[in-house]
């Protein structure tokens, strides 16, 4: 063939591999990432606040009877026998048995001076005893002692408000509050209008209060106050300004 009509047919070849690049160009650049929506939107993130305080109205505490014996059986017969005796004077005092309820039962060897031989074995049996009336809360930690005698251990108190359910709406209610009049104030600073919430997302901040251990001892009649309860939350808020 002439050379001068192979140089005219590379030339037509070159000129169609260029077209083809030129389109896949045009596809990739259309299968790319899309813009986003919208580049102006200006927004404003807020965290707001909010706590409520309630005066509990119910006390926990969870008692042990404990044992120590030189065999199994006696240590655990008795521990279940003094626990018995407990339960039934509370019952008999106005407790529901549904408030009183078995969180551990324990039965560990005890070793002699010499770390190795088993000198006897401890059994615990543990409880937690729910007192709605709080006027007659000393009443009933003196009445454990005084049926547990020496094998009754008082190992905490807690109290607590039972139906919180309306502390937290309040709680929450004053939060998101907080974070509207924060983002508020963010848009008039910048001159601008305050529009629709974005995003809501909260983290609940509850402080219940610290338990009170009690003395492992027999004991009077304690006096007990149940003081405040805080309930609280966190709220971050997300608003568009226009």
């Amino acid at each position: 063939m002439p050379i001068a009509v192979r140089a005219k047919t590379l030339l037509t070849t070159l000129a169609a591999a260029a077209l083809t690049v030129g389109a896949l160009s045009a596809c990739d650049a259309t299968a790319g990432p899309a813009a986003p929506a919208n580049t102006d939107s200006r927004q404003v993130t807020v965290v707001g606040a909010g706590q409520v305080q309630g005066t509990p109205d119910l006390l926990t505490a969870n008692v042990s009877m404990e044992f120590i014996a030189p065999d199994v059986t006696s240590a655990m017969n008795q521990s279940s026998d003094r626990q018995q005796a407990v339960i039934n004077a509370l019952v008999d005092a106005g407790i529901e048995r549904k408030d009183i309820n078995t969180t551990q039962v324990s039965l560990q060897p005890q070793f002699g001076p010499d770390s190795v031989d088993i000198a006897g074995y401890r059994a615990s049996n543990s409880l937690d005893v729910k007192i709605r009336d709080l006027g007659a809360a000393s009443q009933a930690l003196a009445l454990i002692v005084s049926t547990g005698g020496d094998a009754a251990r008082i190992n905490s108190v807690n109290y607590s408000i039972e139906d919180d359910s309306q502390f937290i709406r309040d709680a929450r209610a004053r939060a998101f509050e907080d974070a509207r009049s924060r983002a508020e104030q963010y848009a008039d600073l910048s001159g601008l209008d305050l529009g629709d919430v974005v995003s809501i997302s909260e983290v609940a901040g509850e402080t219940p209060p610290v338990p009170m251990q009690a003395p492992r001892a027999a004991m009077e009649s304690v006096p007990l106050e149940p003081g405040q309860q805080s309930v609280g939350f966190t709220v971050t808020v997300v608003w568009e300004l226009s």
